[in-house]
C-alpha cells in the first residue's frame, strides 16, 4: 500500500510540475470574430486568418499543445535576448521564428498563412493560458512591438523595445474549465500612419519580472490611400524615417 501510494503521490507532483513549467506563445495573430460584440476566442467564437513565423497548422495538435510538441512552440528569452526564436537560444529554445528569405518561405503549405491588414484596423491575438491566468498570478502583460518602417533585417530587442505600441492584459480569457488550454486573447490597434508593405511584429508576455516569452511575425499592411513601399511585391529599404536604425540597435 506503501508504495503504491508512494507510486500516485510522485505521479501527482510530476504532474503539478508539468503544469507549472507550462508556458505560452501567440497562437493566433489575426483572430477574428464571429460576434466583435461578444469577443471570443474558443474555436466556436471565431477564425483565424494570420499566424506567426513557420507555424505548423497542419500538425493536428489540438489548441495549445504545441509544447508538448518537438520543438515545442514557446521560446523564454536568455541573457543575449534573441528577440525572435532561432531554435537554438533561450532558456527555452523553441521553434524556428527567424525571418526568412523571401519572408513568404515561413508561410502556406505546412505553415499557416501569412497575416494582412488595412493600416489603422484593429487586430486581435490568441494564445493558451498554459495555466497561468489563474487569479494567484500576478499579470504583468503581453507587450506588442513592431517598428513602424519596413526593415531589411529583424531588429534587436533593444530595437523592438522602442516600437512598442500596445500592452494587453494576459489574463484576457474565455475561462472553461482546463486552465492549460483555456484561449486567451487581446486587440490593438494598426498605427494608420503605415504605408503599404510587410513588417514585422513581436508579442513578448513578461511571466515573471525579467522572465519573457516571444513569438514573432510578418504583417503584410495596406497603407492609407493605399501608398506604396514596395516594389514586385518586394519590400525597399532605405527609409529615412527613425524606425529605420532599429534594425542596427545593439
Amino acid at each position: 500500500m506503501f508504495f503504491r501510494t508512494t507510486i500516485i503521490a510522485s505521479a501527482t507532483l510530476a504532474l503539478i510540475a508539468s503544469m507549472a513549467d507550462a508556458h505560452s506563445w501567440a497562437d493566433c495573430v489575426d483572430w477574428r470574430f464571429n460576434n466583435p460584440s461578444k469577443p471570443d476566442y474558443s474555436a466556436k467564437g471565431g477564425k483565424c486568418f494570420g499566424w506567426a513565423r513557420q507555424y505548423p497548422v497542419n500538425s493536428g495538435i489540438a489548441f495549445g499543445g504545441l509544447d508538448d510538441a518537438s520543438p515545442n512552440r514557446h521560446y523564454q528569452q536568455g541573457k543575449d535576448m534573441t528577440p525572435c526564436s532561432d531554435g537554438k537560444h533561450g532558456v527555452e529554445p523553441g521553434a524556428d521564428e527567424t525571418r526568412q528569405s523571401p519572408i513568404s518561405k515561413a508561410y502556406g503549405g505546412k505553415w499557416g498563412t501569412m497575416a494582412t491588414v488595412k493600416a489603422g484596423d484593429q487586430m486581435c491575438i490568441r494564445w493558451p493560458a498554459k495555466n497561468h491566468a489563474v487569479k494567484d498570478e500576478v499579470d504583468r502583460g503581453v507587450f506588442i512591438n513592431m517598428p513602424q518602417t519596413i526593415l531589411t533585417k529583424d531588429p534587436t530587442q533593444s530595437g523592438f523595445l522602442k516600437a512598442n505600441i500596445a500592452k494587453l492584459p494576459y489574463k484576457g480569457c474565455n475561462f472553461t474549465s482546463n486552465s492549460d488550454t483555456t484561449p486567451c486573447g487581446g486587440c490593438f490597434t494598426v498605427p494608420a500612419s503605415l504605408t503599404t508593405g510587410t513588417y514585422v511584429v513581436q508579442w513578448r508576455w513578461e511571466l515573471n519580472p525579467g522572465e519573457f516569452y516571444t513569438s514573432c511575425w510578418d504583417l503584410g499592411v495596406t497603407g492609407a490611400g493605399g501608398d506604396s513601399s514596395t516594389t514586385g511585391g518586394k519590400a525597399i529599404g532605405g527609409s529615412t524615417s527613425v524606425f529605420a536604425e532599429l534594425a542596427e540597435d545593439d
